[in-house]
């Protein structure tokens, strides 16, 4: 319950995982019928990058910014993800002051039809996402552990969407949590996107959740992940993942080249971008 997502915000796993999400939305809404996106770790929905907390560990100087920075020159593919957050800043004088948290975000880029479910378990967070939301009528933000809420909103109504698993990762076990997680809710509909991200900081713990999956019997799994590190300590974040089941059609061909073109866009020295099916169709 200690953590606050404020203190990353902006920073290179938010740019991976956000532009991930936005690339799965502008799919969704190329079709005319409404769809859903639960975000079961929902945090705050906007982040104030001038704040005392974001300021004083800079992350974001080392990834939004320094996307923006160069964003003239990224894939298209990208583009949905940056224009939202030129939009949130355009009070701000031309100074990227404001970044979207995933629920910011998706609300960004889905219609007025679309409905998006929050769940956030901390107290104080909750209701700042409430405040946030006050005026949308197509959102509902609930005080629940996100993986409850799982099991007590799928399937969706809507048929499409997306279900978003994006934990903190304060507890020991969370990988196994996640894993579990999504065999529950793949279990109540099968045919939904569920994208979960995940650390990369000591890689036979990742190794252990793909092989979960693996042999949860679950189809279509895509993985995505972006390294700005060498992989030769667990002692720091060297990289992230997003592992997406249901994947929309052409998302893998999409990020291999949005993933390289964002890894030069941070200016990391290491690591790179990796795109694999860890289950085919």
């Amino acid at each position: 319950m200690n953590y606050r997502h404020i203190y990353h915000a902006g920073s290179f796993t938010d740019v991976m995982k956000h532009a991930v999400v936005a690339m799965i939305l502008s799919r969704l809404g190329s079709k005319e019928t409404p769809y859903c996106v639960l975000d079961t770790h929902a945090g705050i929905g906007r982040y104030d990058l001038t704040s005392a907390q974001a300021s004083k560990t800079g992350e974001h100087l080392g990834g939004i910014t320094r996307v923006m920075a160069g964003a003239e020159t990224l894939p298209a593919a990208l583009e949905p993800y940056l224009k939202a957050i030129r939009d949130l800043n355009l009070g701000s004088g031309g100074a990227l002051r404001w970044y979207p948290g995933s629920p910011r975000l998706a609300r960004m880029l889905m219609r007025p039809s679309d409905r998006l479910l929050l769940a956030e378990l901390h107290p104080e967070d909750v209701e700042t996402l409430r405040a946030e939301f006050s005026r949308d009528r197509n959102t509902s933000v609930q005080h629940i552990d996100g993986y409850r809420a799982i099991r007590a909103h799928l399937p969706l109504k809507e048929r499409r969407g997306l279900v978003l698993i994006d934990p903190p990762f304060e507890v020991t076990d969370e990988f196994e949590r996640m894993a579990d997680a999504l065999l529950m809710g793949h279990g109540k509909w099968p045919t939904g996107i569920f994208a979960l991200w995940y650390p990369i900081k000591e890689r036979p713990a990742v190794w252990r959740f793909h092989e979960a999956i693996e042999r949860s019997g679950i189809r279509k799994v895509l993985i995505a992940e972006l390294t700005v590190h060498d992989e030769d300590t667990h002692m720091r974040l060297n990289g992230c993942g997003m592992l997406i089941v249901n994947p929309p059609w052409q998302l893998d061909k999409d990020l291999e080249t949005v993933l390289p073109a964002l890894h030069a866009a941070l200016g990391a020295r290491a690591g790179g971008g990796k795109i694999e099916w860890l289950v085919p169709e």
